[in-house]
């Protein structure tokens, strides 16, 4: 069938060139319309239930609304974790589903769910679903700045104005305010004066909301005209509010509001606190966009929509951008674009220089941007978007993409070397392509098919390489249709004339007079050779220091035996989930002890803030401590999450570098770990736990697991006080653990609670009932929104409460808080209720309706596998010590990312054997030879020597990143295989037809022919590999850290298969084909000869 199609496409030129400017245009449609985006968005499916209720303790909410919905969340099809949150005053369920997983038809699965949960629900709750964002969706973040006017009058900007506008553009899903006070109407009631005047709290309530409305009369009509009726009564300012009439006095006086309680303007209590560089409060606003959309158009879409609605604010109004991802997306695309270019740049340089002849290079250099262009045609088609992983599946495939089509060329070189003038020319060109097209097929289909693994990736990390997959795969499959459609016609066209001989590049000469001489020595050496390949595979992945830890007693020699051990790689290399994705910005998210004020969070705010800004990396800050008025945000009061933008790395200053000592070492710019250490150092405030991240990966971890750090530990069990008990214990074993920065258990039962008790017999006497007395004190002492004045377009609400007075101390709470009763007298509340203050619950977290207390641990100079083992050994040996407490009932998990890490691993060692079997039955299907594919899967074991020798080397951790580089090197590593057992194959064919192949002396004739005579294309293509892939290494910037962990073991592994390949296979070749053959004749009485390759063995 390829030869079929190598004659097609030969016979029908024009159809084929036309095709392909047809897909060149496509593709560059393509480019220029793809969207873009710094990383694939790798948050779950996720669905958020919010539910407001006012003035309740996280406990009230828990059991009255988080609990039951949780409960009904746990059957919905399809969920993967239900997490709950509850907070004072509002709940959290985060309902999050398996992949592929249609978010729309999650949402209308949560609400069918959500329906039935109506009846079971507080009296006014209402549960109402988030926006339909992704976890990732905070893309952009600003403030509002103005010299002139309060945070109360910025706060309205926002809210009534700024936030409708940007919520219209196409792609956000909601815009959230931030920092400032809201406007409120508070009514502050004199409890003295209701006694005097007789008056219940309950009436007070009534007329305030009686007096705010306006309702419609239909219509009546005068003089032949029709004309609505219309009754006005919203309040409009703070004087209309104190005339509203609340009683009448004994001798028909109207007992007005101002009488009873003081009416002004204040702020609505607020639960999130923004600031901007240490200089203050500010109001901030959050753009969240929509599932699928376009984040970079619509952040450009964003910025457009805010430069024009600020045109009609105040002039003294300011914005100032205080997050912006289209600057991580922009960087992240210029890195692998420039990438892209350079590396196609040393491709065509590697092929001209091999091929001395530039017509013949201009068919490599052609194919490569059509390959690519076809490409991105298919990602756009799919809706893959253009971000560091799509780029990057193109980028690590560009040096493979040329290999089939430089093998061709430099097959039609040889044949025409040969056949010049005795064929014609394109029979020439045909009978070439024909001869190494269908091998070289399917060498690139094993590279498609080496992904498999890739695509079976589950999660986070299935998101994240996916893309990176998809494109790879695209580029190949290319690179592969056009190496038997259009590289034959461009050969045909472009290698003519005189073509150079290969004996006449240098480069060819000094490999063929290196290759020679080893060729022969391997040869007369064969079983050394092999031992020798053997032993440098042992010494990789000899376990010495396993070996060692069970069969060596303690002493002097087993300390020798792992000292010794550090000089074999593989059981030297770390693990991790994946390495660090720079992004550019920094986020610092500190967590504090619960039960903090709103004012000392501002300061403790400000102060970070300050800090931060001082350093001469820092472009600008932006702190929020609290939460967001988004459904997106379940933040509680206690948690600073600290926006750190900073300017180009060109931009930094160089700094005296010191070490541990304090001794200056070094005098430059700061790397990004460095700039985090300076952070760290200057930022120690007793009782705040530091935590340095990235704001795109916070997101998505604590939509994953809820953990912001590297590892988290989550405690599940029934009693809230039992589980801040063991996440201390805990806490204290882990902080001894090695590696660890720092540890920070959750403070489950940290709130101060003021406790009514209300006696029951004691009401009952007044003939109360326990709902009257609760109604008082909710309204009197928390404070309840009980209207809301419509003033244009802009909403407030009007607070009841008691005087501050009457809520400072309990004696007061006792002796002036009374409950009017049935017969109208009005009785104290320290006559019906005991008051206590206890310890309670500032937030209540949950899995599978489970409370959680979760225990917070960073982790440096460590990977991440070695260090959840030896913190899960301190674990286990605290409980079975008793350092740790743990009652039955309750369990330990081990989260973040090892949690990851974890389930990656178990994926790969599954899905990775299983692929080998299926590049073992392609390249079968090829050879039809068994003896011939265990030849070429030997190029597998050649190359995780240099692959895991590499990252030992370098100091890497094995991870994903770098799994989906070992998948990729076994694709070329068969590759590779495939083209040196190819060329033994070609030769040793050609000496049996023409008869030559009788003794040992001419089977090594021939595999002298067809290894060192061939060596350029063998080298061709290992060369075009590992130059395609070396300005990966040397990039810097978003994503470089992730690509590099690709690209190092396809480098090193490349580099021994190629190595190993050149040297072992003629010497495995030369055993399996001297089988049926006899010794020379003349080999017991002839010398050496002087002729190239005919020395005896």
């Amino acid at each position: 069938m390829l030869k079929g199609i190598i004659d097609f496409s030969l016979k029908n030129k024009f159809i084929v060139l036309l095709t392909t400017v047809a897909l060149v245009l496509g593709g560059v449609y393509a480019v220029k319309n793809i969207p873009l985006d710094a990383i694939p968005d790798l948050s779950d499916v996720q669905v958020i239930i919010y539910t407001e209720y006012p003035g309740q303790a996280p406990q009230i909410v828990q059991d009255q609304v988080t609990y039951p919905i949780t409960t009904k969340m746990l059957s919905v099809p399809f969920k993967k974790v239900v997490r709950g949150y509850s907070f004072y005053g509002y709940s959290f369920v985060y309902v999050i589903f398996e992949d592929g997983t249609d978010p729309y038809w999650a949402r209308s699965r949560v609400l069918e769910y959500l329906s039935q949960l109506s009846s079971q629900m507080p009296k006014g709750v209402t549960p109402s679903l988030g926006p339909d964002a992704t976890g990732v969706g905070w893309a952009f973040m600003y403030s509002i700045n103005s010299t002139n006017r309060s945070l109360q009058e910025l706060r309205s900007m926002q809210d009534w104005y700024l936030r409708y506008q940007l919520t219209a553009v196409d792609g956000v899903s909601e815009v959230a305010s931030i920092g400032g006070f809201e406007k409120q109407y508070q009514v502050t009631v004199d409890p003295v004066k209701l006694r005097a005047y007789d008056l219940p709290l309950s009436k007070v309530r009534m007329a305030i909301q009686m007096s705010n409305g306006e309702v419609g009369g239909r219509s009546i009509e005068m003089a032949e005209k029709e004309f609505i009726v219309r009754v006005k009564g919203y309040i409009q300012d703070v004087e209309s509010l104190r005339k509203v009439a609340v009683g009448v006095g004994p001798n028909g006086v109207p007992i007005l509001l101002r009488d009873v309680a003081t009416v002004q303007l204040g702020p609505e209590m607020r639960r999130g606190i923004a600031e901007l560089n240490g200089e203050g409060e500010t109001v901030g606003g959050i753009v969240v966009i929509r599932y699928g959309a376009n984040a970079r158009q619509v952040i450009l879409d964003v910025k457009q929509k805010l430069d024009a609605a600020m045109k009609a604010l105040p002039p003294d109004v300011t914005y100032t951008v205080a997050y912006d991802r289209s600057a991580l997306i922009n960087r992240a695309v210029k890195t692998l674009e420039e990438k892209l270019i350079e590396e196609s740049i040393v491709v065509a340089l590697v092929c001209l220089a091999f091929l001395m002849h530039l017509r013949s290079a201009m068919v490599a250099i052609l194919i490569l941007p059509v390959a690519v262009l076809m490409s991105f045609l298919v990602m756009f088609g799919q809706g893959i978007s253009s971000n560091i992983m799509s780029l990057g599946g193109i980028a690590i495939a560009i040096g493979a993409m040329v290999d089939a089509v430089i093998i061709m060329i430099e097959n039609a070189h040889k044949h025409l070397e040969h056949d010049a003038g005795k064929k014609p020319h394109w029979e020439i060109i045909r009978d070439a392509c024909v001869e190494v097209g269908p091998t070289l097929f399917y060498s690139l289909l094993v590279i498609s098919v080496s992904f498999i693994p890739v695509f079976t990736l589950q999660a986070q990390e299935g998101r994240l390489f996916k893309p990176l997959a998809f494109t790879k795969t695209y580029s190949m499959a290319a690179a592969a249709l056009l190496s038997i459609t259009l590289a034959p016609i461009l050969m045909g066209y472009f290698i003519r004339g005189k073509i150079p001989a290969e004996e006449k590049n240098p480069i060819n000469r000094c490999l063929i007079w290196l290759y020679h001489p080893l060729i022969d020595f391997v040869i007369k050496w064969r079983w050394s050779v092999i031992f020798s390949a053997a032993a440098i595979i042992v010494w990789v992945f000899f376990p010495s220091n396993q070996l060692a830890a069970r069969f060596l007693p303690d002493g002097k020699v087993k300390e020798w035996a792992f000292k010794a051990g550090k000089f074999f790689p593989y059981q030297n290399i770390g693990s991790e989930f994946m390495p660090p994705l720079y992004e550019g910005d920094l986020l610092y998210m500190p967590t504090t002890f619960p039960g903090i004020s709103s004012t000392k969070a501002r300061e403790l705010v400000q102060q970070t803030d300050k800090i931060i800004k001082s350093f001469p990396e820092v472009h600008h800050v932006f702190g929020k401590i609290g939460r967001a008025e988004t459904a997106t945000d379940p933040a509680p009061f206690d948690m600073i999450e600290t926006t750190i933008m900073l300017k180009d790395e060109g931009e930094w200053p160089k700094v005296d570098i010191k070490d541990e000592d304090g001794k200056i070492i070094a005098h430059r710019r700061r790397t990004a770990d460095e700039l985090v250490d300076a952070l760290n150092s200057a930022i120690q405030f007793p009782g705040l736990a530091n935590a340095w991240t990235m704001p795109i990966k916070t997101r998505i971890d604590m939509l994953s697991t809820g953990i912001k750090t590297p590892v988290g530990i989550k405690v599940a069990g029934p009693n809230l006080a039992e589980l801040e008990r063991i996440g201390s214990e805990i806490e204290a074993v882990v902080k001894q653990v090695p590696g660890t920065t720092s540890a920070f258990s959750e403070r489950v039962i940290g709130g101060r609670y003021v406790e009514f008790d209300i006696n029951r017999d004691e009401i009952a006497r007044y003939g109360l009932t326990l709902g009257e007395v609760q109604e008082v004190l909710a309204v009197a002492l928390g404070g309840m929104p009980i209207a809301t004045t419509v003033e244009g377009l802009e909403r407030y609400t009007i607070n009841l409460r008691y005087d501050r007075d009457f809520r400072s101390n309990l004696d007061v709470l006792r002796n002036d808080i009374v409950i009017p009763t049935p017969t109208g007298a009005q009785v104290p509340l320290g006559q019906l209720a005991s008051l206590r203050i206890v310890n309670a619950p500032m937030a209540i977290k949950s899995e599978a309706a489970v409370p959680n207390a979760w225990i917070y641990v960073d982790v440096k100079g460590i990977d991440i596998g070695t260090y959840v083992q030896m913190a899960m050994r301190a674990v286990r040996e605290g409980i079975a010590n008793g350092t740790i407490n743990l009652p039955p009932g309750y369990n330990i998990f081990w989260s973040g990312q090892y949690e990851y890490m974890l389930r990656a691993q178990q994926r790969m060692m599954i899905v990775v054997p299983l692929t080998l079997l299926i590049i073992i039955l392609i390249i079968y299907l090829n050879t039809r030879s068994a003896i011939k594919t265990a030849i070429v899967m030997l190029a597998v074991p050649f190359s995780l020597v240099g692959a895991f020798a590499t990252i030992h080397w370098l100091g890497y951790n094995m991870s994903v990143a770098v799994w989906v580089g070992i998948i990729a090197l076994a694709g070329l590593d068969a590759e590779t295989g495939v083209v040196m057992l190819l060329y033994l194959d070609l030769a040793y064919a050609q000496w049996v037809k023409d008869g030559r192949m009788r003794h040992l002396t001419d089977l090594r004739d021939a595999i002298y022919h067809g290894a060192v005579k061939r060596v350029r294309p063998k080298a061709m293509t290992a060369s075009v590999i590992i130059a395609g892939l070396m300005p990966i290494m040397w990039s810097h910037g978003a994503g470089a850290d992730v690509m590099k962990r690709i690209a190092i073991p396809m480098i090193g592994g490349v580099v021994t298969s190629t190595v190993m390949e050149l040297v072992v296979y003629p010497a495995i070749y030369y055993l399996w084909r001297s089988r049926r053959l006899k010794p020379s004749p003349t080999l017991a009485t002839t010398a050496a000869t002087s002729e190239p390759g005919k020395e005896n063995t």
